[in-house]
């Protein structure tokens, strides 16, 4: 019962944050600020006083669904919002924390550096998690109703990724050998191909700024009709010229990072974590643009949207560079189902409305973070050659069994067994093979460890 008032503040947190979303839902379509003015009846522009008709959940209950002055119903929507905003923000805590890590299926979605380390220690990247579930939400909802993503959303998402890659190896953890780090860590190889590519990312968007390259779709609101969302744009291949040459100079500093750092050897944990975050960034959004790229120069009109690029990359910032790739061939499996389930509908007469690709999108990534080991069993089966890439030290346990040798010591220091695993676990690199060395090797004690 420790976790019991831990788990009371998320769940009220989660209800703030719901609360919030509910303006965020509201504003940003309408490109309205999101701080000022204070939130007011949308019908006769009353601003709610927090202590009687502004509290979340309770505030919808209070006023019985109805405005105190002018009467009128109050959506049920908002209340449902933060009710399930603080909803996931509990399972998150639960999952990562409180369900022991011994049983089945829950306890293994987030491992052991999660439950090991507890809240305080591991805070950064739990607050990453709880604003990459909290903007989904938010595109989700948004992106259903309009057919677009604001792009101040996923860029949130990805600076408060960044900041927590930075901040947490600041804080001392406990050593976990099945998983040191969220997600997968990469070598110098991959960590400058990051760095570099990002500062490609920075470069293009500075010329884009300043005029020298061009915004694509720039005259798309001129073949938007009355009374409709989206518009035949018959120029689209044209346009995906200029994003290629965006992403010319990201591609190029991509390139020239992933030389410069070949074989280079294993950088810090600290320079991991963020350039883990970064390539997650540069994967996730690459993928679907690729294909909107080549979707949209082979059928002749827009494939994917450019907010389904800054979804993606958003998540990729917090997961790191795997699972966006589980979550891109995930997704459309969605689509289908919602495709099937339209058509049935349709043939029974009722009606329904096409959702975007975002939602879609939204709903791979929860069930890839929060269903991590049905994910991995239907890899298992689908692929059984194919080893799904973990953030588990386990693939290195065979490695470590084959060299060291039948003499047993019985004593080692803590200190010796922490960089003892660190060494096996940072031969581990991107493409999941073992780089040879020659290093002494002490093996561990009996029963400390795997």
């Amino acid at each position: 019962m420790e976790h019991l008032p831990a788990s009371i503040f998320v769940f009220v947190l989660g209800a703030c944050v719901g609360s919030f979303l509910n303006v965020v839902h509201y504003r940003l379509p309408r490109n309205m600020r999101l701080l000022v003015p204070q939130s007011s009846c949308p019908s006769c522009n009353h601003r709610l006083r927090f202590f009687r008709e502004n509290i979340p959940i309770l505030g919808w209950f209070a006023v019985r669904g109805k405005c105190r002055y002018c009467k009128e119903p109050v959506s049920f929507e908002y209340p449902f919002v933060e009710l399930l905003t603080a909803f996931l923000f509990l399972v998150c805590y639960v999952l990562c924390y409180w369900v022991p890590e011994s049983t089945p299926f829950l306890g293994e979605i987030f491992g052991s550096w999660w439950h090991d380390n507890g809240v305080v220690r591991t805070l950064p990247m739990f607050i990453a998690l709880l604003t990459l579930v909290s903007g989904l939400f938010a595109m989700t909802v948004i992106d259903a109703r309009t057919f677009t993503i604001p792009i101040q959303i996923p860029i949130f998402m990805t600076l408060v990724a960044f900041l927590a890659a930075l901040c947490q190896p600041w804080l001392q953890v406990r050593h976990t050998p099945d998983q040191i780090w969220p997600y997968p860590l990469i070598d110098w190889t991959w960590s400058l191909a990051a760095f570099c590519g990002m500062g490609g990312v920075l470069f293009s968007t500075f010329l884009l700024k300043i005029g020298v390259l061009k915004y694509s779709f720039s005259d798309y609101e001129e073949y938007v009709k009355e009374d409709e969302l989206l518009a035949v744009y018959p120029h689209a291949r044209r346009e995906m010229f200029k994003e290629i040459i965006f992403l010319l100079p990201i591609m190029l500093g991509f390139i020239i990072g992933w030389v410069l750092g070949y074989e280079k050897g294993v950088p810090s944990l600290a320079i991991q974590g963020i350039a883990g975050s970064i390539l997650g960034y540069l994967v996730g959004g690459g993928l679907v643009w690729g294909i909107r790229i080549l979707g949209t120069l082979g059928f002749g009109k827009e494939a994917m949207g450019l907010g389904d690029v800054h979804l993606l990359a958003g998540v990729g910032a917090v997961v790191g560079w795997w699972d966006p790739v589980l979550i891109f061939f995930i997704a459309p499996f969605s689509g289908l189902l919602w495709a099937g389930v339209s058509a049935i509908l349709e043939k029974i007469g009722k009606q329904y409305r096409e959702i975007p690709y975002g939602p879609h999108l939204a709903i791979a990534t929860l069930l890839v973070v929060l269903c991590r080991p049905g994910i991995d069993w239907v890899w298992s089966i689908v692929m059984p050659d194919v080893q799904m890439l973990t953030t588990s030290t386990s693939e290195v346990t065979s490695v470590v069994t084959s060299v060291v040798t039948s003499e047993v010591t019985t004593e080692v220091p803590h200190e010796m067994a922490v960089k003892f695993w660190s060494f096996f676990v940072s031969v581990v690199d991107l493409t999941d093979g073992q780089k040879e060395g020659s290093i002494h090797i002490s093996p561990l004690p009996v029963g400390y460890g795997q």
